[in-house]
């Protein structure tokens, strides 16, 4: 068999990358056609996966639309070259890929807020994976999976830490750290969201730097922290969930490294625009588990931070909440390698189910 997977982003390389070594070993062939978008081409060499980059994308508003057609071009060239028996991916891109070149296309989805991408996708989909939180009915081939896209990579059978990562960053074997990840809010599913002002950056890591050591991840390259005494992510990319896995908090306005954090059993803080009534269903259900904090307020964001940094045993209970959690969860992994295996009878992969949402 031959299989097409899309990586426009660097978490889409996480979500991917075992069942595409899986399927090599098993004497499949393989190609993902990936964006260079933030780290997502550093990811795809450092794990030697087979790839073709086929566009590249800013972490601004504008960029993607005026790559669009250059992306597309050399997304038609690559899939009619490569023949695939069926393509994986998570929006357009990959559902249109599928619609000219008559492949059949399975997505794996978690966002409800990105209606664009559900309209301009699913009539050209085989299947539909989403989380069993996902809030949505999509179409009838819509089929739901226990866990996240993140338990691809996440899971406990999965993920293991590769290095020693205290000894990467220089700290000490008991000194807490904390990690700051900003977003740029560049992409089209963030028109019309915010996250952190500037002012509100400042005092978030001067207040987090009086419990903690401070590494801040900033995907926006128009802002910077000027004197602040935080420590630069001078380590490679692919080792972020080391370091989130021994964290002490992880506050962010971004999105999937707050599940990360907490399928990892470390605290986060949540704070953007999309939090409220119709937030993603991952992010409800990780907050009604007492893994994450959904917080519009920023005074409650400082809050909840002080009182985690100050609780010397707030990361073993959360590691405790975290394996409650996860085990009745899937390897999602699994999941998607017997997809690709009995795509002609998706209904019958045991891990699945038809897709129905819950309250």
């Amino acid at each position: 068999m031959r299989y097409v997977f899309f990586t426009n982003t660097p978490a889409h390389v996480h979500l991917y990358k075992y069942a595409v070594r899986e399927l090599q070993r098993q004497g499949h062939d393989v190609l993902i056609l990936g964006r260079d978008y933030g780290c997502t081409k550093d990811l795809l060499e450092y794990y030697d996966l087979p790839h073709v980059i086929y566009g590249k994308c800013e972490t601004t508003k504008n960029s993607l639309f005026k790559e669009l057609p250059f992306h597309y071009w050399n997304i038609f060239r690559e899939v009619r070259k490569f023949k695939p028996d069926l393509i994986f991916g998570m929006g357009g891109y990959s559902a249109h890929a599928g619609a000219i070149s008559r492949t059949p296309t399975v997505l794996v989805l978690d966002s409800e807020p990105t209606s664009i991408d559900h309209i301009v996708s699913r009539p050209f989909a085989k299947a539909i994976l989403t989380p069993h939180t996902f809030g949505k009915e999509l179409a009838k081939n819509h089929y739901q999976f226990r866990g996240f896209k993140e338990t691809a990579y996440l899971h406990p059978d999965v993920f293991e830490p590769s290095v020693d990562i205290r000894e990467e960053l220089g700290l000490e074997p008991d000194e807490k750290f904390a990690v700051v990840r900003f977003n740029a809010f560049g992409s089209h599913h963030d028109v019309g969201h915010k996250g952190f002002t500037p002012e509100r950056r400042r005092k978030l890591i001067e207040t987090l730097s009086e419990y903690a050591t401070v590494f801040v991840l900033d995907e926006s390259e128009e802002r910077r922290d000027g004197d602040l005494d935080t420590r630069p992510f001078d380590f490679h990319p692919a080792l972020i969930h080391d370091v989130l896995s021994e964290a002490s908090l992880l506050v962010a306005d971004t999105q999937t490294m707050v599940t990360e954090a907490a399928l990892l059993g470390t605290p986060a803080i949540r704070s953007n625009s999309f939090v409220g009534e119709d937030d993603m269903g991952n992010f409800k259900a990780l907050e009604r588990e007492g893994l994450i904090y959904n917080v519009r307020e920023f005074d409650e964001v400082i809050k909840l931070s002080e009182e985690i940094l100050a609780d010397d045993e707030s990361k073993a209970r959360w590691a405790d909440k975290r394996d409650a959690f996860l085990a009745d969860k899937v390897n999602l992994t699994d999941v998607i390698v017997q997809v690709a295996l009995n795509y002609g009878t998706v209904e019958r992969v045991p891990s699945l189910s038809k897709h129905t949402v819950t309250t």
